[in-house]
């Protein structure tokens, strides 16, 4: 039986970080001045939430008293984030590359924006870091069904980043399974979340693990459960699924306020409670789930 699970608005960006401003962002979605649009969402240590901002070009952090501060603001396009074991705060950012940013300075402090001598990345998208500090991204640029070029990368301190997926409609949240052995991508365009064998930073047998249907995007943000199964945020459709562990469909996560829940994160210290952003309304929503996601690599 399908559970329908509900969920409440947790906060909202305040009236005094609502820029309401048109961006060059904003006018390539076709729409009119944005106050926001929420994703990436993540905890450090201290049990603060991290978001960014993909219209304006900030990183927000919020305070376990609901207090939120701009962490970073800095003209980019950041969209996903992840925080590293040595609080370290990672972002994929479309205009610039993998960004690093200090915890206690909201600096940027490392930057990766060429995968090979002369090569640019088309537009990151999302990150995941594997157990052994792998850090997976996605590059969609603006890939589409009609021109499949989205990639998948992987890339280690020290080294050079390398395309492990290619030719992908939009490859957008990523997420390394627990047993370390699989890499999850959601693919937006085809409505699809791909499943890949994996070892060290060599990804194969790319294949299908779940399809969905509906909405004005698809499948988003990616984030796992302590069992094996995912959750999957669905963009346009104003819906979070519940995967089991062979990607059946468990239960629909229903948003209480707009339709574009657009990234995930399962709250470390009480790992039954995920958290989601909801960009129409500049909210970060919250669920209770019968499962508990996994502890991510910022508290292992």
């Amino acid at each position: 039986m399908l559970s329908i699970i509900p969920t409440e608005v947790h906060t909202a960006v305040p009236a005094h970080l609502r820029l309401n401003q048109e961006t060059d962002w904003s006018r390539a979605r076709g729409g009119g001045p944005l106050h926001s649009f929420l994703e990436g969402p993540g905890f450090d240590r201290q049990g603060r939430l991290y978001c960014v901002d993909v219209c304006h070009g900030r990183i927000f952090r919020i305070g376990r008293d609901g207090a939120w501060e701009v962490f970073a603001s800095y003209g980019g396009r950041p969209n996903g984030l992840r925080i590293h074991r040595d609080g370290r705060v990672f972002v994929a950012d479309a205009l610039h590359g993998l960004l690093v940013f200090d915890p206690d300075t909201g600096r940027r402090i490392g930057e990766l924006a060429q995968w090979a001598p002369g090569q640019r990345f088309s537009g990151l998208n999302d990150l995941a870091f594997a157990d052994d500090g792998t850090v997976f991204f996605t590059d969609p640029g603006h890939s589409a069904l009609e021109d499949p070029h989205g990639r998948v990368f992987a890339w280690q301190e020290g080294g050079a980043a390398a395309p492990v997926l290619q030719g992908l409609p939009f490859p957008n949240g990523v997420v390394v399974m627990p047993d370390q052995a699989a890499l999850c991508v959601a693919s937006t365009r085809s409505l699809e979340v791909l499943r890949a064998t994996r070892r060290g930073v060599q990804v194969r047998n790319l294949g299908v693990y779940a399809r969905f249907s509906g909405g004005l995007a698809g499948p988003d943000g990616l984030a796992v459960c302590e069992d094996g199964g995912l959750v999957v945020a669905h963009s346009g459709l104003g819906v979070v699924w519940w995967l089991d562990p062979l990607g059946e469909v468990r239960g629909r996560i229903e948003s209480c306020a707009g339709i574009r829940n657009t990234n995930l994160a399962f709250d470390p210290d009480d790992p039954h409670t995920l958290y989601i952003t909801e960009s129409e309304t500049g909210s970060i929503l919250r669920a209770r789930l019968p499962v508990k996601g996994r502890t991510p690599y910022s508290h292992r």
